[in-house]
């Protein structure tokens, strides 16, 4: 054990910790010394999204400790900063094990700091706390939520005055005043509790009407308020407001996943409560193929993310992945507007770097731009806030299932876009095709983009030193050729730099660093890396395209992009 973990553990106890704190860590002390190393080896890192890691004891872990000093530290700077005689904050938490205690202990200590508190009095989806403190004009507000993570994490989500996730130059700023908090002395843990006032319903209904006037497509709907909608939270969020959108935009036959209806931080049916994950939707699979559903939808445990299945032209489900599904939603929206005449000249998407080229191709097609960011919501939201009054975002969607309708809300919102998902299904079959024929639609006229993504898993101090090393090696080793494909560009958001690997030409590249590489070759294929934010992993996004001249081709042109990938994975060495 290095100096460094024998100082935090004796700082724990003997500091002002409650004592069966204590008891926990002399056990490991007694019984799992390498479990207690990784408690205490660093800090959890209050970083650009907030706190993310394991529940438990220790200075690396989510704990009453380490949520307190992160909203002490979080207070310090709104009591700084905002200028005004009433601070208000708003707080959500998801389904998630001790999820809503974090919650309460967030509220405590803004309360005790003087600051207004308004505390969802039950579990929330996430975009709905996004859309509170802009409803509420609140100046800040968090969500206890670790997203998709396995049932052992926890998390906490700062957001500022737009409903956006912490962005330059408050996130650093903020992430300054955590890491000013040296003792737990200096936390406020207890307060005056008159400073919070409870809500729910109001919020919920206001957050409803607003996603009910995002409908294009009313009429369809009403010819097809009978499609057989089949959806599952996944023990999440999703159940407190999923039904009551589908009933407001007007679907009468939607059947919940039973088993996964109750909101749950064990999710006891599933590995992963990520709709990322095929097995995640497997309960609601077979339940769509016994009612012979049209359409499937799964949210994660917050409810910012979705996943659906649709039936393929064998009339067999296909879950389509982030990339397909933003697809879709991109071009209905875009299309459907055009032809209800509501398309605007300054209308704009936006997505990121790692999200389908495909969007591009389309959004050029329609002379609309499309501003691509950097992987994270907040990045698109900032581009919203940045063109605010000059022009009109449309909707925004990354690969890993999270999709923006409108700006009311300033994350990536499942509640809504399972609504316009619905309705572009219902869409879709009033005039007699199916959202796969809608897909090949887009692949016919635009082209024929694949994509796949790898996540190396690299647990605990170890395992960032290996991810850490991989992308070093990456950088100072980049490959001459993928595929047999020779590269054309290296793209680092570490260093800001696009290079010309054929003429050395360099080129800035206009957005905030970032730990990522991206390899772009003769023949269109991206290979892009990546260490998650948010969990101990590297990520590998491959995406490759070609024409796809009619629709009786797909099954050809698929394997073939299929085997390009795979060849691709191959040639990196990541199988």
């Amino acid at each position: 054990m290095d100096q460094f973990v024998k100082e935090k553990v004796n700082q724990w106890l003997e500091g002002n910790y409650d004592q069966t704190v204590k008891d926990e860590i002399q056990h490991l002390l007694n019984n799992n010394e390498e479990e207690l190393i990784d408690a205490f080896y660093k800090d959890l890192e209050f970083g650009t999204g907030g706190l993310r890691g394991i529940m438990g004891v220790g200075s690396n872990r989510i704990n009453k400790y380490t949520v307190g000093i992160a909203t002490q530290g979080l207070a310090n700077y709104l009591l700084k900063t905002i200028n005004q005689k009433e601070i208000k904050v708003a707080i959500a938490h998801d389904s998630r094990n001790n999820s809503d205690y974090f919650a309460n202990i967030t509220a405590k200590v803004f309360a005790a700091n003087g600051i207004k508190v308004y505390l969802f009095e039950q579990l929330r989806p996430t975009p709905e706390l996004s859309f509170a403190i802009r409803h509420l004009n609140c100046d800040s507000g968090v969500v206890i939520t670790a997203s998709h993570n396995p049932k052992e994490y926890n998390g906490y989500k700062a957001y500022w005055a737009d409903g956006s996730q912490l962005v330059a130059p408050h996130d650093k700023n903020v992430m300054n005043e955590v890491a000013k908090i040296q003792s737990i002395d200096h936390v406020k843990f207890e307060g005056n509790d008159d400073n919070i006032q409870y809500i729910g319903n109001e919020v919920d209904q206001a957050y409803l009407e607003a996603i009910h006037k995002l409908s294009l497509s009313p009429d369809a709907i009403q010819a097809q308020k009978d499609l057989k909608i089949v959806f599952t939270p996944i023990h999440g969020t999703g159940i407190t407001l999923v039904p009551q959108i589908l009933e407001k935009f007007g679907f009468s036959n939607v059947t919940v996943v039973e088993e996964q209806a109750k909101a749950d931080g064990n999710f006891p049916t599933v590995v992963y409560p990520n709709p990322e994950e095929p097995e995640a939707l497997s309960i609601a699979l077979k339940k769509a193929q016994e009612i012979d559903a049209d359409i499937l939808l799964g949210t994660d445990p917050d409810s910012d993310r979705v996943g659906i299945a649709v039936k393929n032209n064998h009339g067999e489900f296909q879950l389509l992945n982030g990339n397909q599904t933003a697809a879709l939603l991109f071009n209905y929206i875009i299309s459907t507007r055009k032809e209800k005449g509501l398309a605007k000249d300054n209308d704009f998407v936006a997505k990121t770097i790692v999200t389908s080229d495909l969007i591009d191709t389309f959004a050029a097609a329609n002379q609309m731009q499309c501003f691509n960011t950097l992987t994270g919501f907040k990045f698109i939201a900032q581009v919203i806030r940045d063109n605010e009054g000059e022009q009109n975002f449309i909707v925004g969607g990354e690969e890993s299932y999270g999709y923006l309708i409108g700006d009311f809300v300033r994350d990536k919102d499942a509640i809504s876009s399972v609504a316009l998902i619905c309705e572009m299904a219902a869409y879709a079959k009033d005039k007699g095709q199916s959202l796969f024929d809608m897909l090949l639609d887009i692949y016919t006229t635009y082209g024929f983009y694949k994509e796949k993504l790898i996540s190396i898993t690299k647990k605990g101090k170890k395992g960032a030193e290996e991810i850490s090393e991989m992308m070093k090696n990456l950088r100072e080793n980049p490959p001459t050729s993928i595929n047999e494909s020779p590269l054309v560009t290296i793209k680092d958001y570490l260093s800001s730099e696009s290079v010309d690997v054929v003429s050395g030409e360099k080129v800035r590249i206009e957005l905030p660093t970032s730990n990522v590489l991206q390899f772009i070759t003769e023949d269109g294929s991206k290979i892009s890396a990546r260490p998650s934010g948010t969990e101990p992993k590297i990520k590998f996004y491959f995406s490759v395209n070609e024409t796809l001249s009619d629709k009786g081709e797909y099954e050809e042109i698929e394997q073939k992009l299929n085997q390009k990938i795979d060849n691709i994975i191959s040639d990196l060495k990541l199988n």
